[in-house]
């Protein structure tokens, strides 16, 4: 198994970034042709998605995230800024890995989409996520 940490900076800001790009130059630079890929995010705020984006969808998605959870003094845990608590139900509705099967050396997406972290966390602004291939 081939297995890579990389860093993604998120500004301190709730984001959607698509990975997809670090994700195809993992894959060219393990020689990877068949098999399945792995998206891990080892925190417990951020999580990932498999969503379009550039064209009001990353948007979208982060306004429900704000809409189911709220950045307010309904959370028991209540550590960081306000509304944190929050932060830390993500992972439990947006996952925080994810399997990838791929094809050809490349993730076997459809046209549109884009694997996605997703971090509504401002508290952190600097995440990891581990890559790891498995050949088939």
């Amino acid at each position: 198994m081939d297995s890579e940490l990389i860093e993604i900076r998120t500004g301190g800001h709730e984001a959607v970034v698509d990975l997809t790009s670090e994700i195809t130059t993992f894959l060219r630079s393990t020689g990877a042709r068949e098999g399945l890929l792995n998206v891990w995010v080892p925190h417990a705020t951020a999580g990932l998605a498999v969503i379009e984006t550039g064209a009001g969808s990353d948007t979208d998605l982060l306004a429900a995230l704000r809409d189911l959870l709220p950045a307010d003094d309904r959370w028991a845990h209540r550590h960081g800024s306000r509304g944190h608590g929050r932060d830390h139900v993500l992972p439990a509705i947006i996952a925080p890995s994810m399997s990838v099967p791929v094809l050809d050396g490349r993730p076997a997406l459809g046209t549109w989409q884009s694997v996605c972290l997703v971090d509504t966390n401002s508290d952190n602004p600097v995440r990891s996520v581990r890559l790891s291939f498995l050949a088939g």
